[in-house]
């Protein structure tokens, strides 16, 4: 709830602080407002808080978005996004030396056991297993 409530504050001094400087340079474009040295550092400090929240607003949203979450009974988490099915499908391939077959069997059985996950989940799942396999042995 905590990043909620940054981003709706972030969101809402953002309005804010963009209405301010189409304001002020509306009435700097329509002449009604002196350009000075005054007039010039606070245009370019609201510019520099504008960019600035919305840097770090958009920077909040994507983390928010590309945390993984948690899956109950056990399950491991789900993959971030960035990582592609290709990646994942090579791990586990160079895991069972080479056995594409092999790889493809053991997905599919994942997809059996645990219907209806993301494509990464299966292959994160099925590295997971075989990684408590080997160190089990």
């Amino acid at each position: 709830m905590g990043n909620q409530v940054v981003i709706a504050v972030g969101t809402f001094i953002l309005l804010l602080t963009g209405l301010l400087l189409g304001y002020v340079l509306s009435q700097l474009v329509l002449g009604f407002l002196a350009f000075n040295l005054l007039t010039f550092f606070g245009t370019l400090s609201l510019i520099l808080i504008f960019g600035t929240l919305y840097y770090v607003l958009f920077w909040q949203l994507r983390r928010e978005q590309s945390r993984p979450s948690t899956i109950d009974e056990g399950i491991p988490n789900q993959v971030d996004e960035g990582v592609s099915d290709s990646y994942l499908k090579n791990r586990l391939i160079a895991k069972l030396s080479g056995d594409t077959a092999a790889a493809e069997r053991l997905i599919e059985q994942a997809k059996e056991t645990y219907p209806g996950m993301p494509e990464n989940w299966y292959c994160e799942r099925v590295l997971d297993d075989l990684e408590r396999d080997r160190s089990g042995e």
